[in-house]
């Protein structure tokens, strides 16, 4: 670990402190002491200030100028983290120390000493005081190993002492036992997640082991000794996305998602699907490893930038240049995979499954019915409802091959080769394709960006975006294209807001979801094709 020498001594402090508590801990059953376990008691606070000492050190080192390089950030990460868990092993002692009060010790150390838990504790202090002085990842698997080892004795401990507990003389020792046996198994877990953190200081975040072990396989898989990883993001669903370079100031060669295998299948498979319906425009997979309930998707590392990088910061040249592309792009995409078949997106099962999620965030959005003077309003709920019906009534005339999730961050344009490429694929399949139509314009609209020029900027996107899929809609006799469309905008703009804090921004979008809804529900079906929004007014 690369960290500044108070904070690395600090830490050396605290782990003195703590392997001082144990060793107190095992005095304590060993032969009972009212000094001692005052003296346990006493000292509670002292890893609690070196804790804090080292949280301080790291807050300062972060703010620093010049900022700490990546590996040094992950360090200081993975020191506030480690110091934290050496806390709680204290108080997991001193748990111990409060059950043991009163209590006749004398045999719960005979019956503790053959489970191992305590030594395998101590040998866990010793080996974080090794991790903390490499660079690599060696001790953090040795004490990763060591905590599923802690794991397996717990359970065994647990069975022998249940089944012999109704036959012994002094079964309240036992159950002491038991307690202080759960304890040290809780220990267990925390030398678990110090290895999580020991691995964070290499690769920028805590990983389960089982998932770094995946992550050192795409190593293997690129042919990678030593590889420099940066992480990229983290999904809302939990999957960790890394770049992959050979060394460090190289170029990235490559990106792994490690998470939940079943999710990364999914991708695998839509990415796949996306070689053989439209080839060009999905990453190549690398490589993709399973391991357990886990697994890693490596794809290549594609050059360019995320559509929103391009609003934010890119010229006006650049931007035009980007939206001309993704335009093109989807047009041919969509010609190309035309199918006859009618595939819905139900954009309002879709609002009313997040529901539960934008009202956690926002509760006052659960409108309630009411009356105002002699007229009723309705519901949150009934307005759904009563567009669940109306959208029922209006099937997409063909279905097309969607991206699924189409954020501005999952759209890279690479400006040397004028090249547009989806990533994020997992949720690709055949539906209508105002299903990506809408979620790319709200996803332009709740860009947290306040500045008068930015937010000028992303109207006009979206009302290009918009412009061009209603050419392709008419092109197509698509006369439902804007009511459908409708539906979208308003599933996208209420579901949005559970990802808003600003409560500004998102009454804007909620107020606009409600909006749409309503148009679109007095509006006869009969007569969608005369439909239309006021796209620049809700956007701008």
């Amino acid at each position: 670990m690369r960290l500044p020498q108070p904070i690395r001594d600090n830490l050396r402090f605290l782990l003195a402190e703590t392997s001082t508590q144990l060793n107190n801990l095992v005095a304590l059953l060993t032969a009972p002491s009212s000094e001692l376990t005052q003296r346990i008691v006493d000292r509670r606070g002292y890893s609690y200030n070196l804790k804090m000492r080292i949280h301080d050190g790291c807050a300062q080192a972060i703010r620093a100028t010049p900022p700490p390089r990546a590996l040094e950030l992950y360090s200081l990460r993975a020191a506030e983290a480690i110091s934290t868990k050496l806390d709680r092993l204290t108080e997991l002692v001193y748990d111990c120390v409060r059950q043991l009060d009163g209590q006749k010790r004398r045999g719960i150390l005979k019956t503790l000493s053959s489970s191992g838990l305590l030594e395998d504790v101590q040998k866990g202090i010793d080996l974080i005081r090794s991790g903390i002085d490499e660079e690599g990842t060696k001790t953090a698997i040795k004490v990763s190993e060591l905590a599923d080892s802690m794991s397996q004795k717990g359970d065994s401990f647990f069975e022998e002492q249940s089944r012999d507990l109704q036959s012994i003389e002094h079964p309240d020792r036992v159950v002491c036992a038991l307690f202080v046996a759960t304890q040290l198994n809780e220990m267990g877990n925390v030398l678990r997640e110090v290895s999580e953190s020991l691995v964070g200081a290499r690769v920028g975040r805590p990983l389960p082991m089982d998932r770094y072990r995946l992550l050192e396989n795409a190593f293997e898989d690129l042919g990678i000794d030593q590889a420099e990883v940066a992480k990229a993001a983290e999904t809302n669903s939990g999957t960790n996305i890394s770049r992959i370079a050979g060394r460090a100031g190289t170029d990235f060669v490559a990106i792994v998602k490690d998470g939940e295998k079943r999710k990364l299948k999914e991708e695998r498979k839509s990415v796949e699907s996306w070689h053989e319906i439209f080839p060009g425009l999905a990453p190549q997979i690398l490589s993709f490893r399973q391991r357990g309930d886990n697994a890693s998707l490596m794809i290549e590392h594609l050059p360019g930038f995320t559509f929103d990088r391009v609003l934010l910061s890119g010229s006006d040249e650049q931007l035009q240049t980007t939206l001309d592309h993704l335009s093109k792009t989807l047009n041919a995409v969509w010609r190309e995979t035309k199918s006859e078949q009618q595939t819905s997106s139900r954009h309002m099962s879709q609002l009313r499954k997040r529901l539960d999620s934008v009202l956690e965030i926002h509760p006052s959005f659960g409108r309630g019915k009411g009356r105002v003077c002699q007229a009723s309003t309705q519901s949150l709920w009934d307005l759904i409802d009563i567009a669940e019906q109306r959208e029922s009534a209006i099937e997409p005339p063909f279905s097309v091959y969607i991206h699924g999730d189409f954020n501005l961050d999952n759209i890279i344009f690479d400006p040397n080769d004028k090249r547009i490429y989806f990533i994020d694929l997992h949720r690709s399949k055949y539906s209508d394709y105002t299903q990506d139509v809408s979620v790319f314009m709200v996803s332009n609209y709740r860009l947290q960006a306040l500045e008068k020029q930015v937010r000028c900027r992303i109207t006009k996107v979206a009302v290009d975006f918009y412009s061009a899929a209603r050419k392709f809609a008419r092109r197509q006799d698509d006369e439902t294209f804007e009511l459908r469309l409708a539906f979208g905008l308003a599933r996208s703009f209420i579901t949005s807001t559970r990802f808003i804090l600003d409560k500004s921004l998102a009454k804007a979008m909620y107020l606009r979801g409600i909006y749409i809804l309503e148009r679109a529900i007095d509006h006869p079906t009969k007569r969608a094709a005369d439909f239309r929004l006021p796209i620049k007014d809700l956007f701008s």
